[in-house]
């Protein structure tokens, strides 16, 4: 006999036992600042993120990674507990991010890629921005040498690309269609460049340098943390810094040694600069396997992050924690996902 109402009764139950049932959230953040071009939708502007902050006070009990990963390996994971990461190590998480977690007393844990810290250089997919999607002249045609195999774009109507064009492009995203040649180039070295290790896409870097006349920089609004800076950012028991590999590479597309040094070196390199051992550590973006996994814990770190979507539960494995990405969400948008994250 099939009882009116029951589907609906059982989703009722099953939302409410997600109600008393202790999860957290681990978030996902990159920047804080104001920038035109965010093609990855890396940035959360400085007045959103203060609006997150002023939600998270509000409703939920937040916590560094490393105090998240002692609870659940204790089986007392807090109710409503939420915990900030930070990936990459840009600089605009010392001097924006770090001013306004203080002001509202909220922790959060920052995952730094030790290699590019002292080479004065922009990340990879950064200065494809600068070349390919800022405002310049360029030539009409783009040949690349990658891994022995030449590669060739035309940027016809695209070789001028001036302020107002850029301007009507700021709000494009990688994942949507290109609105223009330089969008389709962008996207195209960006899949190129992903999977390679950091000399191959140095020198395929060098190359469109060279072609478009330009030099290595590091633009203020998109420059890393300074060694001393990590230092600052580390101190005191509110925040957390934790490794993010040595070159950002993805560590699954490399050999079993490539991925031991690019862990194990980041390690070694912030518990020397910091003077005490860093635990927690973030797959550069979320890539890892199994024996990514067994290298982590080879290393000595206690967690590691993922960019998988989902819920920390008791049962979460402390070496594959999920995450949610943040957007650039007002204060309101913010709290709505929240209470779909932790209810869905």
């Amino acid at each position: 006999m099939k009882i009116p109402g029951t589907p609906k009764l059982k989703k009722s139950l099953q939302i409410l036992k997600k109600r008393l049932t202790s999860v957290s959230l681990i978030l996902m953040y990159h920047r804080v600042a104001n920038v035109e071009v965010d093609p990855w939708s890396l940035c959360v502007t400085p007045q959103h993120f203060s609006e997150h902050l002023e939600v998270l006070q509000k409703f939920s009990c937040t916590l560094r990674l490393d105090q998240l990963t002692h609870t659940l390996r204790l089986g007392k994971i807090p109710r409503r507990s939420v915990v900030i990461t930070f990936d990459d190590g840009y600089a605009d998480n010392l001097h924006t991010a770090k001013p306004l977690l203080e002001r509202y007393d909220i922790p959060a844990t920052f995952f730094l890629t030790t290699g590019c810290i002292e080479r004065r250089r922009e990340f990879w997919w950064d200065e494809l921005d600068r070349l390919i999607l800022q405002p310049s002249v360029l030539p009409e045609t783009l040949k690349l040498s990658i891994r022995g195999k030449i590669y060739e774009w035309h940027l016809n109507r695209d070789v001028s690309y001036n302020e107002d064009t850029a301007q009507q492009n700021t709000s494009w995203k990688a994942w949507e269609k290109a609105p223009g040649i330089r969008h389709e180039i962008y996207y195209s070295l960006w899949k190129l460049l992903k999977p390679l290790d950091e000399n191959e896409q140095r020198d395929a870097l060098n190359q469109l340098l060279s072609w478009a006349g330009a030099e290595p920089c590091a633009r203020s609004t998109h420059r890393l943390l300074l060694p001393e800076e990590i230092i600052l950012l580390g101190r005191g028991n509110l925040f957390e810094v934790g490794a993010h590999s040595v070159t950002h590479a993805s560590l699954p597309t490399q050999p079993i040694a490539f991925q031991r040094h690019e862990i194990q070196q980041s390690k070694a390199y912030l518990d020397e600069l910091l003077g005490s051992p860093v635990t927690s550590f973030s797959y550069p973006y979320g890539d890892y396997t199994a024996e990514t996994v067994a290298l982590t814990k080879e290393a000595g770190f206690s967690c590691a992050c993922s960019t998988k979507a989902g819920v920390v539960s008791s049962k979460t494995d402390c070496f594959q924690l999920p995450r949610f990405e943040v957007l650039d969400w007002d204060g309101e948008e913010f709290e709505k996902q929240l209470l779909k994250w932790w209810y869905k």
